[in-house]
């Protein structure tokens, strides 16, 4: 084989192995959002959320990258402010769909 031929093979499994991680991490997003609304979260620590997925993403940051302090602080802030959001249910109850307690958690 010529090294062109061999230099293209490698470029393109390595542009698959990228679509691919690209589509899990968007599968993973669209679960997560439809998780943050059926979890019965006012809409506030959605977008709290929401910014600090996109902060991550966005190549603008208050420092630079090799620095991750401004990241995982951004982050810690939005899972604050989403746990705080739900405190209004008792830390280990589970939910069931749109929110709502499973019929079977209830005492006779």
């Amino acid at each position: 084989m010529e090294t062109t031929t061999v230099v293209l093979i490698v470029a393109a499994v390595l542009a698959a192995a990228v679509l691919a991680g690209a589509v899990a991490v968007l599968v993973r997003l669209v679960r997560t959002r439809r998780e943050l609304r059926h979890a019965g979260l006012p809409t506030g620590p959605r977008w709290v959320f929401w910014g600090a997925v996109l902060y991550l993403v966005l190549p603008a940051d208050l420092l630079p990258d090799p620095v991750y302090l401004d990241d995982m602080g951004v982050l810690l802030l939005a899972l604050r402010t989403m746990r705080g959001s739900s405190g209004a249910r008792a830390p280990g109850a589970a939910l069931g769909k749109h929110g709502r307690q499973p019929a079977d958690d209830y005492a006779p």
